[in-house]
């Protein structure tokens, strides 16, 4: 909404019309645009006309899509607040030429604040707006969206999931050698630890400023698992092991032979 005196007259002398709808072509228009734009689409999805009122306040509402750019702290994922701005500003019009003013309400006070949708994101006061006046002359109207991430979906079917699968790592140790399943048990969880990284590549958003700490957490229990997969085969291989098979190594025997009275050491057959 902008005034253009040029485009005022008296209704009494006009029939009484106190608006009129005129295409956006044939109206001057200010050229404020998104600048941090990130997808290159600077113009309107439509152009819908323009309501010229006979006090010269013009108002053209079309509708468009905004689409920007910010850096993502990803560190505290899926617990991350992000604080994202975007930028508009005239490109040929300085502030001596177009005053941006914020919008009023019904009391006549200036809205600086905007409205986000409550089901996507936490957050009262989710937005807020300043207005910068550079040394070009040039002003911009700046709005600043910081915003927190809703974690109940990913801890409901990542952390969980994951954190059980983590417990049952400590279970291999505890199953003995002859059970049979032991390099199983490893070898599933695993697995399974290698889905949920899966998993989390495509959740956690792409940026190599952080690492969060779930996928911080998820790799060293891939570790950890690793080296119980590892302790597994040297276990179940000494197991195994019998005098049909192998033969008992010449630096055991020594150190049997030089072991104290009351000390017993035999081989794992």
């Amino acid at each position: 909404m902008w005034m253009d005196y040029r485009l005022s007259w008296n209704p009494a002398e006009y029939d009484d019309i106190k608006v009129v709808r005129i295409p956006p072509k044939k109206v001057w228009r200010p050229d404020i645009y998104l600048i941090n734009n990130n997808d290159g689409q600077f113009d309107v999805a439509l152009y819908v006309n323009v309501l010229v009122y006979s006090n010269g306040v013009v108002t053209w509402l079309p509708p468009a899509i905004y689409r920007s750019f910010c850096s993502i702290e990803a560190a505290y994922f899926p617990f991350d607040w992000q604080n994202c701005s975007m930028v508009f500003r005239s490109y040929t019009y300085d502030a001596s030429e177009v005053d941006l003013q914020y919008p009023l309400d019904d009391d006549g006070k200036e809205i600086q604040e905007i409205v986000i949708d409550a089901n996507a994101f936490t957050g009262d006061d989710a937005g807020a707006s300043r207005k910068n006046v550079r040394r070009d002359l040039y002003e911009d109207i700046t709005f600043y969206l910081i915003i927190e991430r809703k974690p109940l979906f990913y801890v409901v079917n990542i952390i969980v999931p994951c954190i059980l699968t983590s417990v049952l790592a400590i279970f291999v140790f505890y199953l003995p050698p002859g059970a049979g399943e032991k390099m199983t048990l490893s070898i599933s969880v695993l697995i399974a630890l290698t889905v949920f990284m899966l998993l989390l590549a495509k959740k956690v958003p792409g940026t190599s400023l952080a690492t969060p700490i779930i996928v911080n957490y998820v790799l060293f229990t891939m570790i950890l698992v690793t080296f119980s997969v590892i302790l597994s085969v040297v276990v179940l291989n000494l197991h195994h092991r019998s005098p049909n098979t192998h033969q008992m190594p010449t630096w055991v025997r020594k150190v049997r032979r030089r072991t104290p009275a009351g000390v017993t050491v035999s081989s794992g057959g």
